[in-house]
């Protein structure tokens, strides 16, 4: 099956780029980007994901709003996929390469009352993170390579009646790019159970950009505490690119729950110097109520929903049934940081605080499912 992105010398095994080197049905190559105005009171997140063997593509985008009334409303959409790699669309919603690794172009014609013209400037180079690797017994579940970059937004919103100026002194956000192996379309035949039986997940992605540098944390550990992906770097405006070392994170909970409010940092300069951040987030935004994460039981990435499928769907944060889901998720939410340096030096940033944490984890004093803070 020869497409035209086999006209260019971006070949990396003896096959035509539409087939993956694998046939594993969870193949997939994914774009996320978030945006928000560092308000507080609105959070933007678009994604778009191909999957070869499935032989699937589809999008989304979800917009929180804040205030009274806590509502998050997805525009979902699903097609079969086409030969054409070069230029990502999904009926209405299309991101364009502009710059290749620096700018890009987002759309969404006006689709159930919402609409966007979206232009993303990178503010540092990209950032390439730690290859991800999961397996349960012998089985590869997830097995992933990721870029990521912090950036700014410029544009237009359109959200039913509002509509909103985005403006790059301010509107400010996240991106990945990834691909791999990663559950995908509808769920497969159980098979034997997981022996040890799966107990929890904690994890932790902080990309955030500051003055002089920008900043990409990922870490994810096991219920022991146990860290099976640790991965702290900071690109500064030059180019240079230095790890921070092997961060200790306490995260901060609302009482009662496990909704975090932020967390502190303790990272370690290429000098050996100690670097604290301060993270605090606002307007925790879940990605599996209508963004299609895991969890998520109206909306899962990669089923097979027909060609031209489209759907606008706005949930009640505060309802009883949408929010006894919420912690059994991934979260983002608008970030800001305090980077401090050994010489007292401080910087401000924002960016994107994404933290989940089900299940067993010692080091945070989660015995089960249902332990959360005191």
């Amino acid at each position: 099956m020869i497409t035209p992105a086999d006209e260019f010398p971006i070949h990396q095994a003896p096959l035509p780029i539409a087939w993956p080197t694998t046939s594993d049905r969870n193949f997939y190559d994914r774009s996320y980007l978030c945006a928000h105005d560092r308000s507080g009171e609105i959070f933007v997140v678009i994604g778009v994901g191909y999957y070869p063997v499935l032989g699937v593509k589809d999008a989304f985008l979800l917009v929180h709003r804040g205030g009274e009334t806590d509502t998050q409303t997805a525009v979902q959409l699903s097609a079969a996929m086409d030969d054409d790699r070069l230029h990502q669309r999904v009926g209405p919603l299309a991101i364009e390469v502009v710059d290749p690794l620096k700018s890009l172009r987002v759309t969404l014609a006006e689709t159930d009352g919402i609409a966007a013209e979206l232009t993303w400037t990178g503010l540092f180079d990209v950032v390439q993170e730690q290859r991800h690797l999961m397996r349960q017994g012998t089985r590869v579940t997830l097995d992933a390579q990721r870029f990521a970059q912090v950036g700014s937004w410029s544009g237009r919103l359109v959200v039913d009646d509002d509509e909103f100026t985005v403006d790059p002194a301010t509107w400010i956000g996240t991106r990945d790019r990834s691909w791999g192996i990663r559950p995908v379309g509808e769920a497969e035949p159980a098979g034997r159970p997981a022996d040890p039986p799966f107990e929890g997940m904690w994890w932790l992605y902080v990309p955030m950009a500051f003055d002089d540098f920008g900043m990409v944390l990922i870490i994810q550990e096991d219920p022991s505490g146990f860290r099976t992906l640790n991965d702290c770097t900071r690109i500064w405006r030059d180019g240079r690119v230095e790890q921070l070392g092997w961060p200790r994170v306490r995260i901060h909970y609302r009482s009662g729950t496990r909704r975090p409010t932020g967390a502190t940092i303790d990272a370690t300069a290429a000098d050996g110097s100690p670097v604290t951040i301060e993270v605090d987030g606002t307007l925790g935004t879940p990605l599996h109520v209508g963004g299609g994460y895991g969890g998520d039981p109206d909306w899962s990435h990669g089923q097979w929903r027909g060609d031209g499928f489209a759907a606008r769907v706005t949930y009640d944060l505060d309802d009883p049934a949408v929010a006894g889901r919420i912690p059994f998720g991934v979260i983002d939410h608008v970030g800001h940081a305090v980077c401090r340096e050994a010489d007292g030096t401080e910087r401000e940033g924002w960016g994107m605080f994404e933290h989940a944490s089900f299940g067993r984890h010692d080091p945070s004093g989660f015995a089960d499912w249902g332990a959360v803070a005191p």
